[in-house]
């Protein structure tokens, strides 16, 4: 029997790139049509010259004479709505962990896989997401999806289903950084003096945490393709691991593509739409994409943290006041995410229906 509520929306069952990929060489490079995407340019960005984004210590957060660091993280949400979190004290052995068996999880058996297959129901397991009609474009690269908190959420057949040793370091790893994340929007209230008790509300005890492993595939004409659709992440807070030294996430600020560089161990952070919506628009959700290597194939693990599927959002109560008036309609979670997984993934057009 499914969870209840548990059920996000739906997405077309499409073939892997994973495999694809693997064909390449049978099909002299010649990329589907169906992932040719003329609708985006890619360029290599010269690196250097180019602004990076802000990194915030989370040990000097913690320190409460450093009032430094809370303005830093204050303008890294303002002004970027990303950031790289440094001594977040997660175990660093347990990242590694992270890192190698999500690597081994992607090259087990596509027979192995079919266990973990989409099915035509659900958006969780393997296969893309925001697949909604056969002629749409599709990105480069194979997704694993799946509702990771709380535990009663889990789908049967794949959280528990996961093989050994990756269950277990997928187990530590959600418990980890939730609570990360939690310490993590409590900083973003204080940064923005709003009340932590409607922050910590929202997204303690039942709040809801996902993961999306990302796998993309080398492909001999990267810039022909995108491995992910530029969007602003719909969640509360996401957290992503780059699980190898092969870079391809690139966020847009003032029109341009800056190419994120992570520090080693480091997590990239950016704020979600909820997030957006909360702090009434002072923080906002920035698109991002990732771009394809043409030689080496890339991986990351992003984890989301958003509010309880039965509860509801709007602007924190804290923040308006007569000459800030609310920007956002309140809206029940579960809609709000029925009405993202109803549509393709596209800029900010699911936030753009909260307007006030």
């Amino acid at each position: 029997m499914e969870p209840k509520g548990s059920r996000l929306g739906t997405s077309l069952l499409v073939p892997s790139v994973q495999e694809l990929a693997k064909d390449q060489h049978h099909l002299n490079n010649i990329i589907p049509s169906r992932y040719i995407r003329d609708d985006q340019v890619i360029t290599p960005a010269s690196n250097s010259q180019l602004p990076q984004v802000p990194i915030i210590d989370m040990q000097k957060l913690a320190s409460e004479e450093d009032s430094v660091e809370l303005q830093k993280l204050h303008l890294a949400c303002k002004d970027w709505g990303f950031f790289q979190i440094i001594n977040h004290g997660v175990d660093f052995s347990l990242l590694e962990r992270v890192k190698k068996e999500t690597q081994e999880f992607f090259k087990l058996p596509i027979e192995d896989k079919q266990k973990f297959w989409q099915t035509s129901e659900d958006v969780e397991g393997f296969g893309q997401a925001f697949v909604v009609s056969e002629d749409q474009k599709l990105d480069w690269a194979d997704i694993f999806f799946l509702l990771t908190l709380p535990h009663h959420i889990r789908k049967p057949h794949l959280f528990p289903n996961l093989p050994l040793p990756f269950r277990d370091t997928l187990e530590a790893y959600s418990e980890e950084l939730k609570n990360t994340a939690l310490k993590t929007l409590v900083y973003i209230a204080k940064a923005l003096k709003m009340e932590s008790k409607e922050m910590t509300e929202l997204f303690e005890e039942a709040g809801m945490q996902s993961m999306r492993m990302n796998y993309y595939p080398p492909c001999p004409q990267p810039e022909q393709v995108i491995g992910l659709t530029p969007h602003s992440d719909a969640v509360g807070i996401t957290f992503l691991l780059e699980l190898n030294q092969v870079h391809g996430l690139q966020i847009r600020k003032d029109d341009t593509w800056i190419p994120i560089i992570p520090l080693p161990n480091a997590f990239i952070v950016n704020i979600g739409e909820i997030i957006e919506i909360v702090t009434n628009g002072e923080y906002k959700s920035i698109e991002h994409r990732a771009t394809i290597n043409s030689e080496k194939e890339r991986l990351s693990i992003a984890t989301f943290l958003s509010p309880n599927l039965d509860g509801e959002l709007g602007p924190a109560p804290s923040l308006l006041a007569p000459e800030t008036p609310p920007k956002f309609t309140r809206v029940k979670v579960a809609e709000f995410f029925k009405n993202l997984f109803s549509r393709e993934l596209k800029r900010k057009t699911n936030l753009e229906q909260y307007y006030i």
